[in-house]
């Protein structure tokens, strides 16, 4: 009896059918990767005949099918979920899904199959990345005013950064912003702030449901500026562009029989005076410092032909008198800045009214790092971008008017080096009147050299035609005479 029950629900389940389609609109869900999210089915409990399907990316992941006894979940055949746990409440269908990731960011569709009635419900889910914290520095890029300047201008920066707005803040008042969606890049906002100002500043990065706050402190900023040559914890940080020469200096008076110096990079020795054993310096088989290293008689290392490689930890040991003392050079090596190149956005003419209108510039370089690219309005700072390890292609728009007089410039810098391009408005920006004109003067050269080799042609082919006749009459005229000989022999 009991069998025959359980058959006849599994053929009346099959035979319903769809009669009616339900579709609810979508419901949009965000969390932060690594929280907990759950989908709710908004059913109060699942019966024998009732049927629970979860897609995502139209593949299933998840089901309910009571008649049948099918209760399970399939992460372990989908990659997107391999780390993650997909919960299905055996009770209600809703599914919940732990150690979220941005892999996990899509369209849930819910399918739902309860008395003869089918009804599908979506559900949009947003998952965001961890926000690093926004770091501000100095702009090192020299200033074309006077050396007491009045104000500094501060750079906030993110680095692999989207679907976010950096944001800087005067107190409670915002300043400005700027936002990214879809690329994972690193952004910077300019922010120039005088040297008394006691105003309390910050900057902040945010998305739909976080941010990370970091406040300015002028006076700390003020007092280590950053600059080249600084001691920092001990550790003395030293730039210098690709190419040129760098020296270590050890600061020691004189080197004493018994004394010793040992130059280290990244915890292996590359130079070393010993003086009980030999007067002249030591040099280690580093294939990296190859006929590059001079260490004299005071234990100051010099590095000729600097590359990028030689960036890093330089730690100098010096023991004197059984005495020993660490110090440590941080040596960043910039590879050369190339020239930015301005150019036009595009070929077509924009205008907001019959009397203004705007050109689209944009200043580019290639295959750069450490560097950021900076439109100048006279010295003011008009927009900045920023990339630091990767060694990428950065682009920087800028728009202005036909007929404007101020002076722009795109700059790319670096902390020790920077290299300009200023703006000609005139050569790179025409209006559509102008390019009509240009266009229509070569028209008329072009029309006139065809012109000219059409006259060309048809003379060439009137001699020719010429030619022919007269070679023609020639062979008729020795011929009427070759039978009049005939005729009278």
């Amino acid at each position: 009896m009991i069998h025959a029950l359980i058959l006849f629900s599994l053929c009346f389940c099959h035979l319903l059918g769809v009669f009616v389609a339900e579709t609810n609109g979508v419901k949009s869900l965000a969390a932060m990767e690594g929280d907990t999210l759950i989908l709710e089915s908004n059913v109060t409990e699942i019966q024998t005949c009732d049927e629970i399907e979860w897609t995502f990316g139209n593949i299933r992941i998840a089901r309910i099918k009571r008649v049948s006894g099918i209760f399970s979940t399939s992460y372990e055949d989908d990659l997107r979920f391999i780390d993650s746990r997909l919960q299905l409440d055996n009770q209600t269908g809703s599914l919940t899904i732990t150690n979220t990731r941005s892999v996990h960011t899509g369209v849930y569709d819910l399918t739902i199959m309860v008395r003869n009635v089918q009804s599908i419900k979506s559900y949009s889910v947003t998952v965001y990345a961890l926000l690093p914290i926004p770091v501000i520095f100095i702009d090192m890029l020299p200033s074309s005013s006077s050396s007491e300047r009045s104000s500094r201008i501060f750079l906030c920066s993110v680095l692999n950064a989207s679907h976010v707005t950096l944001s800087w803040y005067k107190g409670n008042s915002l300043l400005s912003s700027i936002s990214e969606s879809d690329l994972s890049i690193s952004l910077s906002l300019p922010l120039e702030v005088e040297y008394q100002d006691k105003n309390t500043y910050s900057c902040v990065l945010n998305n739909p449901i976080s941010n990370q706050t970091q406040h300015l402190d002028i006076t700390d900023f003020y007092l280590s500026s950053g600059v080249v040559g600084v001691e920092t914890n001990e550790v003395k940080s030293v730039s210098v562009k690709k190419g040129d020469s760098i020296i270590l200096h050890c600061d020691v008076n004189g080197i004493h029989t018994y004394d010793e110096i040992e130059w280290s990079f990244v915890e292996l020795r590359i130079a070393r005076i010993k003086k009980a054993i030999r007067n002249d310096p030591l040099y280690d088989n580093d294939e990296r410092f190859r006929d590059r290293l001079k260490l004299d008689q005071t234990g100051s290392l010099t590095i000729t032909n600097t590359r990028i490689t030689d960036s890093g930890l330089y730690q100098l040991t010096i023991t004197i008198k059984n005495q020993e003392t660490i110090k440590k050079f941080n040596v960043n090596v910039y590879a050369r800045l190339p020239v930015p190149v301005i150019s036009r956005n595009s070929s077509h003419c924009s205008s907001s009214s019959s009397s203004q209108q705007n050109c689209s510039l944009v200043c580019s370089v290639v295959n750069v790092s450490h560097v950021t690219l900076s439109w100048y309005k006279g010295n003011s700072l008009l927009s900045s971008i920023s990339v630091s390890d990767l060694s990428i292609s950065l682009s920087l728009p800028l728009e202005v008017e036909y007929q404007e007089k101020n002076t722009y410039s795109c700059v790319l810098n670096n902390p020790i080096s920077n290299e300009t391009t200023h703006l000609d408005i005139s050569k790179l920006c025409h209006t559509c009147a102008d390019s009509v004109h240009y266009c229509g003067t070569a028209e008329v050269v072009i029309r006139l050299v065809v012109s000219a080799l059409m006259g060309v042609a048809a003379v060439a082919a009137i001699v020719v035609l010429v030619y022919d006749i007269k070679s023609r009459t020639g062979e008729k005229r020795t011929d009427i005479n070759l039978r009049q000989r005939s005729i009278r022999n």
